[in-house]
């Protein structure tokens, strides 16, 4: 068995299963990271993202519109690199989209 660090960024909405998720987290003695992330240590055999997302979806009652977010270092060429993807859901539009400033010109025509 090979053990990850991982962090998990969730959004189950408001009706979500999180006493599931919660009973998952703290069974795996996670700690609070802000709201809505978790981190752990997590035992794998050959596939991180497929087996962590397999035992998630056995403990918690997943929707079409629950999203959880992995996070986690890896070694690349000797270097310490992170990476992340979604294993529940898929990213939506960013709700910040449109705050910053704009290369565009303001002329509307």
């Amino acid at each position: 068995m090979k053990k990850q660090a991982v962090w998990l960024s969730y959004d189950l909405g408001v009706k979500g299963d999180y006493s599931g998720l919660y009973k998952f987290l703290d069974a795996n003695e996670a700690k609070e990271c802000g709201n809505s992330v978790a981190y752990f240590q997590f035992n794998y055999k050959d596939d991180l993202a497929k087996e962590l997302t397999e035992v998630l979806k056995e403990n918690i009652e997943i929707k079409n519109s629950d999203r959880v977010y992995l996070m986690f270092k890896y070694l690349k060429d000797g270097k310490d690199m992170m990476a992340g993807r979604f294993i529940i859901g898929n990213r939506k539009a960013s709700p910040w989209k449109g705050y910053g400033p704009s290369d565009e010109d303001n002329l509307d025509t």
